[in-house]
Parts: C-alpha cells; sequence; structure tokens
C-alpha cells in the first residue's frame, strides 16, 4: 500500500510516528508531505525522516493568510500527488481532502477536536473527506455517518506506557512547568490565554515549593530568560513526564499531561468547549479547566493542588484507571489502515472489536 501522509502541526507527527514505523515493517510505502509549523521540522530531522515540505514559507496567522495558504498547498500538493499513484491520504488539513477527491484517492482524516472548536476547518474539509478518524467522545456533527471513533485519545498513540518510557532528567525536583501557547492557528482567533501579571504570580506560588521553568512558543520578555527551559523539541514529553505541574494555556500540553498522570491546570477560552478535555477532567479528574475571566480561580486551584498529599501518586492512580479503559490507540490505527477498506464495515458492524486492541 502507497500511502502519503501530511502533518501540519508536531502533534500530528507524534500521533502517527509509531504507527508509520509499523506499516513500514508490513511492507507499507509511507511518504511524509508537511507545511512549516513551530518545531515539525526539527522533529522530523532528527528522527531522520525523509520529508517533503510544500509550505516551506510557512504562513502569518490573519484569515486571509490562512485561506492563500491553504490555496497554496492544495496547488502543490495537487502537482507533488498527481503522477505517484498513492492508496491512501491521511491527515488533517483540508488540502489533503480537496486533492484527494481530485484524484479519486481515498482520505482519513484524523482529529481530536469538536466540529464547534474547528468549524471553519470542519467546513472545508468534511464534505470532502472519505471517513474521520477521531475519539469516540468527540462531535462531528453532522457528518457521524463518516465518523470512526475510538476508545481513546490520540496523545495515547505515542505517551502510553508502552511507547514512551520517561528517564530523569538533569533538573532536581520538584520542579514545575509554565507552558505558553503561541494560540495563531485557524481556531485560536480571539482566544487568550496565560498574561504576565498572571504568570508572576504563579511563578511566585510555584517557587515555594520548588524550581519553575517557562516553555514557550513565542518571545517572552527578557526578564523570563532565567526561566525559559532551553531544551531540543523531542524532550519536551521528557522533562514533562518529570515535572510535578503543569499550568498552561495548550489545550495540547494539557492532554500529554493528563496522558503521562502529571496534575495540569490549562488557562484558557477553550476551557469547557473541548470533548476530549473535558472527559479528562470530568470523568478521570487528571487536568482542570479555567476560563480567563476568571484568574482568582485558576490561583485557588494551584493552591489547592499543592496542598494534596502524595499529588503524584494520586495522579498516577487515576492514570491508571484511564489507561485501563481505553485501547493501544497505535495498533488500531495500524489495523485500521493495512485492513481499509475492509475495516471501515468491521469497525461499523462491530465497534466492540476495537477493545481486542488492548
Amino acid at each position: 500500500m502507497r500511502i502519503l501522509v501530511y502533518f501540519g502541526h508536531p502533534a500530528q507527527y507524534y500521533f502517527l510516528k509509531n504507527a508509520i514505523k509499523i506499516l513500514r515493517q508490513d511492507n507499507c510505502l509511507i511518504t511524509i508531505v508537511i507545511k512549516s509549523k513551530d518545531v515539525l521540522e526539527s522533529l522530523l530531522k532528527e528522527d531522520s525522516e525523509e520529508y517533503y515540505n510544500i509550505l516551506p514559507e510557512g504562513r502569518k496567522s490573519s484569515r486571509f493568510h490562512i485561506l492563500t495558504g491553504l490555496l497554496k498547498r492544495d496547488i502543490r500538493l495537487f502537482r507533488f500527488a498527481l503522477h505517484k499513484k498513492f492508496d491512501l491520504f491521511i491527515g488533517s488539513d483540508a488540502s489533503l481532502a480537496h486533492i484527494g477527491r481530485l484524484l479519486r484517492i481515498p482520505v482519513l482524516t484524523v482529529t481530536e477536536d469538536d466540529i464547534s472548536v474547528i468549524r471553519w476547518l470542519a467546513r472545508l474539509t468534511y464534505p470532502f473527506t472519505n471517513y474521520i478518524l477521531t475519539p469516540e467522545i468527540c462531535d462531528v456533527g453532522r457528518y457521524s455517518r463518516k465518523k470512526i471513533g475510538y476508545n481513546g485519545y490520540m496523545k495515547l498513540a505515542y505517551l502510553a506506557p508502552q511507547y514512551f518510557k520517561p528517564v530523569p532528567v538533569p533538573i532536581a525536583k520538584p520542579y514545575f512547568l509554565i507552558r505558553i501557547a503561541r494560540l495563531n492557528a485557524h481556531h485560536d482567533f480571539g482566544i487568550k490565554g496565560l498574561n504576565e501579571q498572571l504568570i508572576d504570580e504563579i511563578s511566585e506560588i510555584l517557587s515555594k515549593h520548588g524550581k519553575v521553568f517557562i516553555s514557550s512558543e513565542k518571545s517572552m520578555s527578557a526578564k523570563y530568560q532565567p526561566y525559559l527551559l532551553n531544551i531540543r523539541p523531542t524532550e519536551i514529553h521528557n522533562y514533562l513526564a518529570n515535572a510535578a505541574m503543569l499550568i498552561c494555556d495548550s489545550q495540547s500540553m494539557s492532554m500529554e499531561a493528563a496522558m503521562l498522570g502529571i496534575p495540569s491546570i490549562r488557562f484558557s477560552d477553550f476551557a469547557g468547549r473541548i470533548s476530549v478535555l473535558e472527559e479528562l477532567e470530568h470523568v478521570y479528574h487528571l487536568t482542570y479547566g479555567i476560563k480567563t475571566p476568571e484568574p482568582q480561580q485558576l490561583i485557588e486551584k494551584i493552591k489547592e493542588l499543592l496542598s494534596i498529599p502524595y499529588l503524584q501518586d494520586e495522579f498516577q492512580r487515576r492514570r491508571k484507571k484511564m489507561l485501563s479503559e481505553k485501547i493501544d490507540v497505535t495498533s488500531f490505527i495500524v489495523w485500521f489502515i493495512e485492513n481499509y477498506p475492509l475495516s471501515v464495515k468491521k469497525i461499523k458492524d462491530t465497534p466492540e472489536f476495537q477493545s481486542t486492541f488492548r
């Protein structure tokens, strides 16, 4: 099987990284296409992956530049794929769905966002894709007939214990991570997160209990330079796994912390709006979401967690419960791809079959 996999975000690469290794071992030919985004290209280079970048210049964050960027990717992806005879496209980008439809190549769209969060992307993607591969808890709106739901999370594909084993880091414990997201994705317009006043207040509280480090996707004021976590992109999950707590405005890293059993609090306008995080918060109690009009609630939640005896042990217990109720996402994805399109009928007719992937 000849498969084109498109990555537009580092988390998408992590999601399919282990599956790609297995698929290649099973004689699938995988071609990787990317656009420049954050540390994505650095991750691929560090893993010695071959790839083709269809948008090396990146793009600005305005709606106009997002749409023109999509048009560029459509044209370049069409030219790239036209004569290569792929059997399947996999990824999240709307350009895949457009060119897949045009070239009559099946498209699997992967996501863990509800349609209400990515409404514009969904409008550009879902009408043209064949199937939407997503956690069962996610809402895809009127495209439910295209949904292939699985009992897990995208980030379990690379942070489940069988795929990720953290090692000690050269920092004395305990230490705390503050993560600042860039918030420039298509769905981030008008979304607010942590500001400098809050970062200062949080740092003052946490510093009484351990060292404070800041990991930021955007430039920070000079006063924060002593706090910046200067590590290679591939090391971030290891540092997260050894942290005492994560405070952030990143939905993605909140999910990753939950997968690792690390207490996390996200301060974002997205709080209460994302199904996977709502399940992790209210069913498994592995993360907490605070909306930006309530900064005092954020401070109170930090103090509350700091007061819990054996906090890390308690969160590892909660993580263990979550893991016991979820499938091996990577194994499921590999099976679904290798058996496509017969796998569609199998999982539609007998959704409980996925429970065999443990």
